[in-house]
């Protein structure tokens, strides 16, 4: 119901941002305006196919698009040149979306659309590490880049544009490439057991298959893994699970960019919307405790 939600706020878009961002840009020269109205249609159609063809490339495109957008509102609203509805409108448009598209059941829909066959998937949750310093440091380098550099160079400011772009354009290959790893961690369940995948801290996706499943169920935040078991949660504890398995697992951690074999019968993930999973986990009949 979200997704449908955020497609239909998406689309709305236009109509509800369109006047307060143009009123903004009137007093630009028609090279500038003309450049910032073709960049806020792309930035729309981008985000218009990720709502609408959900995949995990889905995810990263709105964690990066819709904060730049949000930025965007706010910033025309900033030059007090749109009415208070308009800025209102606008600003209350892009904030839905953002809440709406960079978490939650979108971002569920978005794992699931690259499951293969009878998989489901779950997304881990983002380390607040990332969450809250490095994610918006990369956003702010990907708005240099793509927004901030076209209206430079159309605005004849060639020489802060060129810098922009020389800078920006291999640095927002960087972070994009390493924002897309946050994306393509997963719990996922499959007819076997379950699997998990995360590029952050495992080399490779491990299966953990039913049989050898002890127990699955909710992790107690507050309290310390005891000593051999494998935390994979990167800081995010509230919500997180705990695997317990009939025996060592081997395991290849991921630590920094190497390979390291580690032996262990307790794994601690955080998915986003761990109720389901349990539940899921359940119907797929893997022994999930409570407590």
């Amino acid at each position: 119901m979200n997704t449908w939600a955020l497609r239909a706020i998406w689309i709305s878009m236009p109509l509800t941002a369109g006047s307060a961002l143009a009123d903004a840009m009137h007093p630009w020269r028609d090279a500038s305006r003309t450049t910032g109205a073709v960049l806020l249609w792309v930035g729309w159609t981008i985000v218009l196919l990720a709502t609408l063809v959900p995949r995990p490339w889905s995810t990263t495109v709105t964690r990066f698009a819709l904060p730049i957008g949000l930025g965007v509102t706010i910033v025309a609203a900033g030059t007090g040149r749109p009415s208070t509805i308009a800025s209102t409108a606008a600003i209350l448009g892009a904030v839905v979306a953002c809440l709406l598209g960079t978490r939650g059941e979108f971002v569920r829909a978005c794992a699931q659309g690259a499951a293969y066959g009878d998989e489901e998937r779950f997304p881990l949750k983002v380390p607040p590490g990332v969450l809250i310093a490095i994610l918006p440091i990369a956003i702010a380098i990907v708005a240099a880049t793509t927004v901030v550099a076209p209206l430079l160079l159309a605005d004849d400011h060639w020489i802060a544009g060129a810098l922009v772009v020389a800078v920006g354009v291999p640095l927002s290959a960087f972070v994009i490439r390493l924002a897309h790893q946050l994306s393509r961690r997963w719990v996922v369940l499959v007819p076997a057991g379950l699997v998990i995948a995360d590029p952050l801290t495992l080399t490779d996706p491990v299966l953990f298959p039913r049989a050898r499943i002890a127990g699955f169920g909710p992790a107690d935040p507050s309290r310390k893994p005891p000593t051999g078991a494998c935390d994979l949660r990167l800081g995010a504890a509230f919500g997180s699970c705990a695997l317990l398995l009939t025996d060592d697992a081997d395991i290849m951690r991921r630590v920094r960019n190497q390979g390291v074999a580690v032996q262990a019968n307790l794994l601690l993930v955080t998915p986003a919307g761990a109720p389901k999973l349990l539940d899921r986990a359940r119907a797929r009949r893997i022994h999930v405790r409570t407590e």
